[in-house]
């Protein structure tokens, strides 16, 4: 096994929620377990399709089976189905939730995708220059739950709502899936009277600091707020993934995916 490559226990985990192996007859296909780990070579590394070592296989293979699966939202129903693992063994912590955003400079040759504008495709020119921003969820012991891409000068707290809204966790049994936390924790760039109120409305308590120029304070959980850190381990652990350090892909659902697959790693 070379390094940064499914071990075996991440790969029992895994290969249930996987499409089953095609068949052995006519032209074999690549074994499921090659092909991820090519494929996380390539978001490990950072390096073109085209550079994939020759160990993996032809990087043709790899790529159409990246982008099949992202197709066919195979990346997110796996993400989903070991979220809802962890919430059955009681390791997905509800009680506070992190939001957070970061921006990613994009690569030169990440503009121009064909039949769609920068803003659509969640590039844009913020204060780190050619960008996307990343907007994440995290529930409360650091792992990701949900996040979105918008152009890098877009505001953060335009991400709050549907970041809130969207992660739902299917339960065991019956019952409708949950996706709200008791608390969520984040930065002033995500304090608004309109966030606070749509958090209100959900009964899920806030912890973010006020902006010199809102009138209304009120008590502040500072130890909550301290823990926010975890959401900011998280995006350094993402980033170990240079694929996602520096944004290459031209499309913001390729590059979301490969945001996807490190957060598989990590609930693994």
């Amino acid at each position: 096994m070379k390094r940064g490559e499914l071990t075996d226990a991440q790969w029992e985990r895994l290969r249930p929620l996987l499409p089953p192996q095609k068949a052995w007859t006519g032209r074999p296909a690549k074994d499921h377990r090659l092909v991820l780990n090519g494929i996380l070579w390539i978001d490990r590394t950072g390096a073109p399709w085209r550079d994939l070592p020759d160990y993996y296989g032809p990087w043709q293979t790899i790529a159409t089976r990246f982008y099949r699966w992202r197709e066919a939202g195979i990346w997110d129903d796996v993400l989903a189905a070991l979220q809802q693992q962890a919430d059955t063994e009681g390791r997905l912590d509800w009680a506070v939730h992190y939001v957070d955003g970061t921006t990613v400079r994009a690569h030169q040759h990440a503009a121009g995708a064909r039949g769609g504008d920068a803003t659509a495709e969640a590039l844009g020119r913020g204060r780190g220059g050619f960008s996307t921003k990343v907007h994440r969820r995290a529930e409360g012991g650091g792992k990701l739950m949900t996040l979105l891409l918008t152009p890098g000068q877009r505001h953060e707290a335009s991400a709050f709502e549907p970041l809130m809204e969207a992660g739902a966790v299917k339960r065991a049994g019956r019952g409708r899936p949950r996706r709200r936390p008791r608390g969520v924790v984040g930065d002033k760039g995500s304090s608004s009277g309109a966030i606070r109120r749509h958090a209100r409305r959900r009964g899920i308590a806030v912890t973010i600091p006020r902006k010199r120029n809102e009138r209304r304070r009120g008590p502040f959980d500072r130890a909550a707020y301290r823990a926010r850190n975890r959401v900011e381990r998280l995006i350094g652990r993402c980033k170990q993934f240079r694929r996602l350090a520096t944004r290459y892909e031209k499309r913001a659902e390729n590059y979301r995916a490969m945001w996807v697959i490190a957060a598989l790693m990590l609930w693994l």
